[in-house]
Parts: C-alpha cells; sequence; structure tokens
C-alpha cells in the first residue's frame, strides 16, 4: 500500500517547482544567485510562504528583496496561468538563511578541532 501524503505538500512541492521557475525566468534578477528553497502551504491551500536564499552581498540580497516583494502580484499570476488549482494561494516571500547558519556552526567546529590538535596534553 503506497504512503499517502497531506495535499497541501503535494501542491506545496509543486508551487515551489513553479515558482522556481519562475523565478529564473525573471529579467530584474540574476536568477543564478537566486535559489527557492522551499515552499510552505497551509492546509486549506489559501496561503504559502515561499523560502529562497540569495548569493551575494547584503545590499544585493536587499535588492532581491525588493524585487520578489514589489513582483508578488505577478508572480501568483503566472503561477494561476501555470497550475490548475481551484484557487490559487497567496504568496509571500520569506528570506532563508539556514545555509549562512550552517556554514557559521562548520567554520565554528573546524576551529574547534584546529585548537583542539594545537592543544596536546
Amino acid at each position: 500500500m503506497p504512503l499517502s501524503y497531506k495535499r497541501s505538500v503535494r501542491v506545496s512541492e509543486l508551487i515551489q517547482q513553479t515558482i522556481s521557475s519562475i523565478v529564473r525566468e525573471m529579467k530584474d534578477l540574476d536568477a543564478g544567485l537566486v535559489t527557492v528553497m522551499g515552499a510552505n502551504l497551509t492546509d486549506d491551500l489559501l496561503s504559502c510562504k515561499i523560502y529562497y536564499s540569495v548569493l551575494g552581498s547584503e545590499e544585493y540580497k536587499k535588492k532581491v528583496a525588493g524585487i520578489l516583494k514589489r513582483s508578488t502580484k505577478q508572480v501568483r499570476h503566472k503561477l494561476a496561468l501555470r497550475l490548475n488549482l481551484r484557487c490559487t494561494p497567496t504568496i509571500s516571500f520569506v528570506y532563508d538563511d539556514s545555509n549562512e547558519r550552517a556554514t557559521k556552526v562548520f567554520d565554528m567546529l573546524q576551529r574547534i578541532e584546529e585548537e583542539k590538535d594545537k592543544c596536546i596534553f
């Protein structure tokens, strides 16, 4: 018997893939530096948070955040055209800094290892 998944999980994966391709097509962004990390859709399928990450300076991250905020309506419209849903969810873009936090933790662990090697009893 196959595992059953909630409809909201399946639709959120589809939304993530579709919005990722929409973001790649945006002319305002250098799409190679913007990645759609995930989508979190509510169970009623009416609201969706899109998590994205940006590779670049803090200034570029702020620029991307502004562009995504301004183009939310256009992205939702393109999403509605590409997906056959009864109601297209409202979307909001949320910056995902998990990669940066993971890098910081990894660097801290490396420093601990280096200090541990230096301190031989």
